[in-house]
């Protein structure tokens, strides 16, 4: 059984980030449009990109494209597939930083000391 990856999401400075693992080949993230151009970071692995049902396969490391207005989504083509998206926050005021403690490195301020910044 497919199943989708396990997620990781920040925004820091307007720039959203999504870190996408997917343990094993087959498994997909959920189809989904913007209404901005974005980039998918593929760090690890290799993918299917469905474009509107037309498939392109890509291998890490690669920067892919994704056209605005254009449902897509990726299917992993092995196992322990690594692919960021990555975009700015558009369209909105600031509305400060949201990420995972566990993201905070030793030697920097304390989540709760930083200013605009919400845990997930």
């Amino acid at each position: 059984m497919n199943e989708y990856p396990d997620t990781t999401m920040a925004i820091v400075s307007n720039l959203w980030l999504r870190q996408m693992h997917f343990k094993k080949a087959g498994d997909r993230n959920e189809g989904h449009v913007h209404s901005f151009d974005h980039v998918t970071l593929l760090a690890k692995g290799s993918v299917t990109v469905d474009v509107e049902g037309k498939l392109t396969d890509f291998a890490a490391p690669h920067m892919i494209y994704v056209q605005a207005g254009k449902s897509h989504f990726l299917i992993a083509k092995e196992d322990d597939t690594l692919a960021y998206c990555v975009h700015a926050i558009r369209n909105a005021d600031y509305a400060g930083d949201i990420m995972d403690p566990a993201m905070i490195p030793e030697g920097i301020e304390k989540l709760s000391d930083i200013p605009n910044i919400r845990p997930l």
